[in-house]
C-alpha cells in the first residue's frame, strides 16, 4: 500500500527509462566496438569516423569525443523507443526467442532506414565511411547487446517493482533501475 503523496506507478512504467536507457548503451557500445575492431583491423580511422558523426548533426570541426557523446546519446534514445516497442508488442514477460528477434529485426530495419533514407539526405559522405557489411553488424550488435541487457535486467526489474526499493538485490548490475 502506498503511503499519502506516494505516486504508485503501473507494473508497465516501472523501470521503464532506466531499462531503455541501459539497453540503448549497451547497444551503443557494442556499436562502438565492432567499428573499431574493423578499424583495428584494417587501419581505418575510428576517431575520424566519430568526428563525422558530429559533422553530420552539424557540428563541423567537432571531436573524436563529440561524435562518441551524439552516438551514444542516439543509442540511449533509441533503447528507450525499443523497450517502449517491445513492451507494447510483446509485454514484459517477454520469451527470450521473441526478445532477441525483435531486437535484431528492429535494428536491421533502423539500419536499412539509416544508410537507405535518412543518412543519404543529410549526409551522402556518412554512407560510404564503412563497407555496409560493417554497419549492418554493428546494428545487429547492437540489437544483440540490447536484448541480452534486457534479459539480464527484466528479472531484477520485476522483483524490484513487485516488492519496492530495496527488496530486489540489483546492486551488482551497472544499470541498477534503483538509482
Amino acid at each position: 500500500m502506498s503511503s499519502p503523496g506516494t505516486l504508485t506507478r503501473p507494473p508497465m512504467v516501472e523501470g521503464f527509462l532506466p531499462t531503455g536507457l541501459c539497453i540503448g548503451l549497451a547497444g551503443g557500445l557494442a556499436e562502438i566496438g565492432v567499428v573499431w575492431l574493423y578499424s583495428a583491423l584494417t587501419g581505418a580511422d575510428a576517431a575520424a569516423i566519430a568526428r563525422h558523426v558530429a559533422a553530420t548533426i552539424g557540428l563541423n570541426g567537432g571531436s573524436a569525443a563529440t561524435g562518441v557523446a551524439i552516438h551514444m546519446g542516439l543509442a540511449a534514445a533509441l533503447g528507450v523507443g525499443l523497450n517502449a516497442a517491445l513492451r507494447i508488442v510483446a509485454g514484459r514477460s517477454a520469451r527470450d526467442w521473441i526478445v532477441f528477434s525483435f531486437m535484431l529485426g528492429s535494428l536491421a530495419i533502423v539500419w536499412a532506414i539509416n544508410f537507405f533514407v535518412v543518412l543519404p539526405a543529410i549526409s551522402p559522405g556518412f554512407v560510404h565511411l564503412l563497407p555496409y557489411a560493417v554497419t549492418l553488424t554493428s546494428k545487429l550488435a547492437f540489437g544483440v547487446a540490447a536484448a541480452a541487457t534486457l534479459r539480464v535486467l527484466s528479472p531484477a526489474v520485476r522483483e524490484h517493482s513487485a516488492y519496492g526499493r530495496g527488496h530486489a538485490d540489483v546492486s551488482g548490475l551497472a544499470c541498477d533501475p534503483a538509482r
